[in-house]
């Protein structure tokens, strides 16, 4: 009996000292990709590249159909993750540095940012004030300037981050200028990945935030030999029915995947992907370390020939439609998504920094604007609520054959408005994902509020609009104005 009274009281006691510890934060691993189509994994339908350690994750956590990026180019996408705010009001609207106005353009674009303005209060410094060890893995875009590196924005690790919007090799000799060359022929997401498992290992004591953002699988398509010739195979195999590709605004833009370069790379980052999982694991950190992939914009799709192809939605990178900014988007938290769970919620990517704040129970500071929402409701399942709108501004031109626009997403319907001439195209998205049915003419109510909705955005937001070229010229380009590439961006 006076065991018995013994162990009750030493089993209270341990209870009331567990009650008095503060909650054990929870690890955070965001793994970013470039360029990833929204179609490219397979558990997002894709039948030609292998995913199995996507797939897996998926199965493992919570996938959601309506993610998306901030931008349809990934400077914008890359400083909205680690702000919270939107590229209009950062007034950092397109690629780092841009491809400049040109003679052949009805319009010219606003004077936007060269580089993250150094005092944001960004995710990484809010996670490191809030005890978490920080590192970032990978492609930053972000300012060319040294001091506008990620170490000068709350990272205790910066591994390969600097003003490169792409490799000069995915091969060693890389030629980027903080990340030491490995023996030559290393592939860089074997390198990155290697970087990453190492600071896994080396974080003990402090929860950590790794962000692992990799330059795949963007321009130049280089991939292992081994694996290109895997995909070959599949590419011979292919019996395709559809045309190679379809003109749209004036533009060629990809039917199909089978890039078998690309498929190698697909292949690579879903490699990397497994290995930070088994490592999670090896370590014991599996069920303490929340994981998140996503990607920066669309899979680049024009002018064809291009490496991808996001059927069934509509255009690709540097477009309006949900091709070039509709992503791939899976997080397992373990104890909190239910396994092979999915969302249909609209989410952004302005939606991350609150959310990865709330899952690691800290507040955001009250003076500093955050334009996202948490999406933990989502996470455990409850997704009620009122719905609310999401926003893109891009007063550029970009690479790939899109023009200046700015969109508003609320509930199923989308409005894209084009600031050449300000027109309007209208899509119900739940039964047209593939924006072939323009509304506008059958639902000028509609239109009308989805318009007015984004014009008031853009007042608050205080967005940069372009203004007319008053040397326009549309003749300029066939004497030989300068071009730039998809590569460029």
């Amino acid at each position: 009996m006076k065991l018995r009274i013994l162990f009750v009281a030493l089993f209270s006691l341990a209870g009331s000292l567990d009650a008095s510890l503060p909650p054990i934060k929870p690890n955070i691993v965001f793994i970013l990709a470039d360029d990833l189509g929204w179609s490219d994994l397979g558990c997002y339908g894709g039948n030609f590249h292998e995913t199995p350690n996507l797939d897996a994750l998926a199965k493992q956590g919570m996938r959601f159909t309506d993610a998306y990026a901030a931008g349809c180019v990934c400077s914008p996408t890359r400083a909205c993750i680690i702000t919270g705010q939107y590229p209009a009001r950062l007034r950092l609207t397109d690629w780092l540095p841009g491809r400049g106005n040109k003679a052949d353009q009805k319009l010219n674009e606003p004077d936007f940012l060269s580089a993250l303005p150094p005092g944001d209060f960004t995710l990484a410094k809010a996670l490191k004030a809030g005890g978490y060890r920080t590192a970032f893995i990978g492609k930053w875009h972000l300012g060319d300037s040294p001091d506008c590196w990620p170490e000068f924005h709350g990272f205790d690790l910066n591994i390969a981050g600097c003003g490169h919007g792409h490799p000069p090799s995915y091969f060693s000799p890389y030629g980027l200028p903080n990340l030491t060359d490995g023996p030559r022929g290393e592939y860089l997401n074997d390198r990155l990945t290697d970087e990453a498992v190492k600071f896994i290992g080396n974080s003990t004591g402090k929860p950590f935030f790794l962000y692992l953002s990799h330059y795949a699988v963007h321009l130049p398509l280089q991939a292992k030999p081994d694996d290109v010739r895997k995909y070959s195979k599949k590419a011979e195999g292919l019996s395709l029915k559809q045309p190679e590709y379809i003109t749209d605004h004036g533009v060629k833009v990809q039917q199909h995947q089978k890039n078998p370069v690309y498929g190698a790379m697909v292949g690579s980052l879903d490699e990397s992907v497994g290995r930070i999982l088994s490592k999670l694991q090896e370590l014991g950190l599996e069920t303490n370390t929340i994981v998140i992939f996503s990607s920066d914009n669309g899979g680049l799709a024009s002018p064809a020939p291009a490496p991808a192809s996001n059927l069934p939605l509509r255009g690709g990178k540097g477009w309006a439609y949900e091709g070039g900014i509709r992503e791939p988007l899976i997080i397992r938290w373990p104890g909190v998504t239910q396994p092979s769970s999915v969302s249909k919620s609209p989410v952004s990517s302005v939606d991350f920094y609150p959310t990865l704040l709330e899952m690691a129970g800290l507040s955001v500071p009250k003076k500093y604007q955050l334009d996202g929402e948490s999406i933990v409701m989502a996470l455990k399942g409850k997704e009620e609520g009122s719905e609310r709108p999401l926003f893109w501004h891009y007063p550029h031109y970009s690479n790939q054959g899109g023009s200046p626009y700015g969109a508003v997403r609320f509930g199923d319907f989308k409005l894209i408005e084009w600031y050449e001439d300000m027109k309007t195209e209208l899509f119900n998205l739940k039964k047209d994902p593939g924006e072939h049915h323009d509304l506008t003419a059958m639902m000028p109510e509609k239109s009308l509020e989805l318009k007015e909705l984004l014009h008031s955005w853009r007042l608050r937001t205080k967005a940069q609009m372009p203004t007319q070229n008053l040397n326009y010229d549309p003749k300029a380009a066939k004497g030989g104005s300068k071009k730039t590439t998809p590569q460029d961006a």
